[in-house]
């Protein structure tokens, strides 16, 4: 048995691409921690909150990260997004700039991004919890598999999505689900929003406007991008 709950809407789709026992070695996993008093961000709670704001119908566009922020109340289970109140991050902060040179957005002074997941972004990191201070200490413990089995799910349903690659690290996740490319998908790539790389192709990519034009040429709306 595991306590880790995947939202009703997300159950059904998962079933055909989720190998059984992924999250029971998850939980383990976490419980060892607890039981050496570590500390994992984000709360349990808030570890599903991108499937819990962004069901399987409702995914529009798709944002991969990588781990969560590993700072104390930064992670809430959003990808590059931080709770209310938070320092902006860097990453975060570029991506506000291309926002504004590409959709002419004011920047926001906040960070958090769950208008965002409510209207179908989906911001999935590609683990869903850290250790407190060790950036990437769970990538090794199953959660990549279950967010692949998340990401083949939203690629092999009929409605067409965006899905925004930025760095090598998404690119090469993506390219571990077939139907991405060979679905009515619009993919679109660019180098990582970090201080390290934004400037080798980020900023100007784009990807906002092309996104908006993308959905409403398919009948899906738009992305109001401004948080």
């Amino acid at each position: 048995m595991t306590s880790i709950e995947i939202p009703q809407p997300w159950q059904a789709v998962l079933v055909s691409t989720l190998r059984p026992g992924v999250l029971q070695d998850i939980e383990s996993f976490l419980q060892r921690e607890q039981s050496l008093a570590k500390v994992v961000y984000p709360p349990r709670a808030q570890q599903l909150a991108a499937l819990d704001l962004t069901p399987p119908d409702a995914v529009r566009v798709v944002i991969l990260g990588q781990d969560p922020y590993h700072g104390p109340g930064q992670a809430h289970g959003l990808a590059f997004s931080v709770q209310p109140g938070v320092k902006v991050p860097p990453s975060l902060v570029n991506i506000h700039k291309e926002l504004e040179t590409d959709l002419g957005l004011p920047r926001p002074a906040h960070g958090n991004l769950d208008s965002w997941a409510r209207q179908g972004v989906l911001l999935l990191n590609n683990a869903l919890t850290v250790e407190a201070g060790a950036a990437g200490s769970h990538q090794k413990i199953g959660w990549e598999q279950f967010t692949d089995a998340v990401i083949a799910a939203v690629a092999v349903r009929p409605e067409p999505v965006v899905f925004m690659l930025w760095g090598s690290h998404a690119q090469k996740k993506a390219a571990r689900v077939p139907a991405l490319e060979s679905g009515p998908h619009l993919v679109l790539k660019a180098p990582h929003p970090s201080p390290l790389s934004a400037y080798a192709g980020f900023f100007g990519c784009r990807h906002f406007s092309q996104a908006n034009a993308f959905l409403k040429a398919h009948g899906r709306g738009e992305i109001d991008w401004f948080t």
